[in-house]
């Protein structure tokens, strides 16, 4: 199931969460694949570390080649590369996506990518979409083409605040473009069990009945240590909590 990792809030955890999950079920022996819509390729810089994509196939070139009136059909599959982790892929990064976006808009591009992930579902088990921290045409894009969200949370006000707007975004996409798509749920981020702040906060969100997934991914400064080595935590340190916390969560979603 193609599933898209959103906010529109920058620094709440989105590709950390998609390549950790995207990690854990290349591991379990799923063939994963992960699609980093953001220009700023963290997602990409994660898991592949050095390994520049200069020369090497990207998303940007997937979307270019959706403007081309070429003959040739270029499979999707042309745009993805191998990570140094067995079974897990990438559909490369690029600044590039910055500049075709308003070209892709006037060209009504929007529902390519579901079109892309409808043959590549035949290759991957796994798909996870991460997403730039804004409401734009890659974001609408992955919520068109994905059949799961999850949306991290970080227990920040600002952020319980823009959720409100984001669900309402989503549910927009839903009736609009996408009716097969379900909100998985909202997944806690960098969660302090002993602060008075997270605790209420998360409370709070329950209590209006939003599904707020557990468990909560709990704050660590192991992750820095994972993003510096570009090696997510299930490589890292498998014994790890918050690894551990990853794979519950992973287990939650596969269900």
């Amino acid at each position: 199931m193609p599933r898209v990792v959103f906010n529109q809030k920058g620094g709440v955890g989105k590709s950390t969460i998609t390549c950790n999950l995207a990690a854990i079920s290349a591991s379990q022996g799923l063939r994963t694949l992960v699609i980093d819509l953001d220009p700023q390729g963290n997602s990409s810089a994660y898991l592949m570390g050095g390994q520049a994509a200069e020369g090497q196939p990207t998303v940007a070139g997937f979307f270019e080649n959706t403007l081309s009136y070429s003959l040739r059909t270029v499979a999707p599959s042309e745009f993805i590369v191998a990570t140094p982790h067995e079974g897990l892929d990438l559909m490369h990064s690029s600044p590039a996506l910055d500049e075709m976006q308003a070209k892709l808009e006037s060209r009504h591009k929007i529902y390519k990518l579901r079109e892309a992930l409808a043959q590549l579902a035949q290759d991957y088990d796994r798909i996870y979409i991460d997403t730039p921290p804004a409401l734009n045409f890659y974001t609408r894009s992955a919520l068109i083409a994905a059949r799961g969200c999850l949306i991290p949370f970080d227990c920040d006000d600002f952020s319980r605040k823009a959720l409100y707007t984001l669900l309402e975004n989503v549910q927009e996409i839903q009736a609009d473009h996408n009716a097969e798509l379900v909100v998985e749920g909202i997944v806690v981020n960098q969660f302090q069990p002993r602060a008075n702040l997270p605790q209420r906060m998360v409370n709070e969100l329950i209590a209006e009945g939003l599904p707020v997934l557990q468990p909560y991914l709990p704050s660590s400064i192991k992750i820095r240590e994972s993003h510096e080595q570009s090696l997510p935590m299930i490589y890292l340190d498998p014994g790890h909590k918050l690894t551990q916390a990853f794979v519950a969560l992973h287990g939650v979603l596969a269900r």
